[in-house]
């Protein structure tokens, strides 16, 4: 560390919490509890259940992802930064840029589209089958029937890949992070 100062065990602390939940929250969210609640839920609770946990895990998130780079700055001067702590600033950097638009735009509108497309589903009496690729061929017939519903499926897939790419940004971001923190251990 190049700071004049050894950051106390409290921020060392506050550090690795904030990094691990967020890091853990990712993990669960992205590859363990979607494939359970789709394989399990019909489609409509997966989607309710989805828009009601998703704002919580998108602004946690980009509170972890802000309090990191906080704590981080503040025990690294910029004008003392090594190009490694340089690059785990922006790193941080990216991470809270890229979680905020999530959680303020992409996140928020893939949970509106969504309700929308659910309305006119209900109304064609689809939306409770298990798994969200059951039952294709009625989606796709709907798409093709109603001009309304096929405009909400495109933004809804748009806006879908926004969050997720988002998403996947920042399980990098954490993970890079975790491996400079690790390589930054002198013991164990």
């Amino acid at each position: 560390m190049t700071a004049d100062r050894e950051p106390p065990v409290t921020a060392k602390l506050l550090h690795l919490m904030f990094l691990s939940t967020f890091w853990g929250m990712q993990i669960w969210v992205t590859f363990i509890s979607g494939f359970v609640m789709d394989n399990h839920l019909n489609r409509h609770t997966f989607g309710f259940i989805q828009s009601r946990l998703f704002p919580f895990y998108l602004h946690i998130g980009s509170a972890c992802a802000f309090f990191n780079l906080t704590i981080f700055a503040m025990y690294h001067p910029s004008n003392m930064l090594d190009d490694k702590e340089a690059f785990q600033i922006f790193i941080f950097f990216v991470c809270v840029t890229v979680a905020a638009v999530n959680a303020q735009w992409f996140g928020q509108m893939t949970s509106e589209i969504m309700a929308d497309m659910h309305l006119i589903e209900q109304a064609c009496g689809l939306g409770q089958d298990i798994g969200l690729s059951s039952n294709r061929e009625a989606y796709a017939k709907l798409c093709e029937t109603d001009p309304k519903y096929k405009k909400l499926s495109g933004r809804l897939w748009l806006y879908h890949l926004l969050s997720s790419l988002c998403n996947l940004c920042c399980i990098v971001c954490n993970g890079y992070s975790l491996y400079y923190l690790a390589e930054n251990l002198t013991t164990l």
